[in-house]
């Protein structure tokens, strides 16, 4: 592994942060080595200042994808940290669906995005609850929307393949044979799950307003790695982003109460969402 020379950190943390907005203090020298120095070899470089200097150079913007993806793959799992699936399943849906059904003409709209989905356990986690609660019925007009700023994520997300250590982390025995075939030595989620869910690329930085009004956001454990400033554009424009009476979920140690005080936090048994203030 090549070691960071000098103040390339500093030099290798303004260039993250500008493309994907994590922030890398000092102590973060040995992630930029460890998820960066492949690259270097990959891309026959001798220094992280070089590396710099041709992926500033790529037109092509291969390279930034390469960097955006080795420093943005994090920690995943099906149905992690439960309580936000318990929240969906025994509140959130419910009440929905309740508020919906007494003024729905046709079909009961359902909008869900992960806003941070990278390799899609979210996302599936997200359509296998809503398969339970609402089952195959054709009285909901489902959209779940999974996005990522890695376009990697969002490829293997897309394709819903997982090994086996993949596969068994947070789901039951019961679930994994309902919801996943056999593929080698590999488990894939269903035709039928996999049809509820679409996934896009998207930096949270920037403008995605086009992406239209969701009544459920899963935006959990992304802006920790993000600069106070930062923080409050992305809820800011995440607010904006939410129906009326939707529901955002963040992460189990994440508060919003200074980053976006228009947001109002719910409590629900020991789980926490926010909405928009009425």
């Amino acid at each position: 592994m090549v070691a960071l020379c000098g103040d390339e950190w500093k030099l290798i943390a303004g260039y993250v942060h500008s493309i994907c907005g994590v922030q890398l203090d000092e102590s973060k020298r040995y992630l930029i080595e460890s998820r960066l120095s492949g690259l270097l070899e990959q891309t026959a470089t001798l220094s992280y200042a070089g590396l710099y200097q041709k992926a500033r150079m790529d037109a092509s913007g291969s390279l930034e994808r390469s960097i955006i993806n080795a420093i943005t793959t994090g920690e995943t799992s099906f149905f992690r940290d439960d309580g936000p699936f318990q929240l969906l399943r025994y509140k959130i849906l419910p009440d929905l669906i309740d508020r919906r059904s007494r003024s729905a003409a046709g079909k009961i709209p359902i909008r869900v995005w992960s806003a941070a989905c990278s390799s899609g356990q979210e996302v599936y986690s997200i359509a296998i609850v809503l398969r339970e609660v609402l089952g195959g019925s054709d009285k909901y007009d489902i959209r779940l929307l999974g996005t990522d700023i890695s376009p990697e994520a969002v490829r293997r997300a897309s394709l819903g393949v997982y090994n086996g250590v993949e596969a068994g982390r947070g789901v039951g025995a019961d679930q994994l044979s309902r919801y996943f075939a056999r593929q080698g030595a590999n488990w894939k989620v269903r035709d039928e799950i996999r049809a509820m869910a679409s996934f896009r690329t998207v930096n949270l930085l920037r403008d995605f307003s086009p992406l239209g009004q969701f009544d459920i956001i899963f935006c959990r454990n992304v802006a920790i790695y993000f600069s106070e400033a930062d923080k409050i554009a992305l809820f800011g424009r995440m607010e904006k982003s939410l129906a009326a009476d939707g529901y955002l979920i963040v992460g189990v140690t994440e508060s919003l109460g200074a980053v976006c005080p228009r947001l109002v936090a719910r409590n629900h048994l020991r789980a926490v969402f926010y909405q928009r203030q009425p």
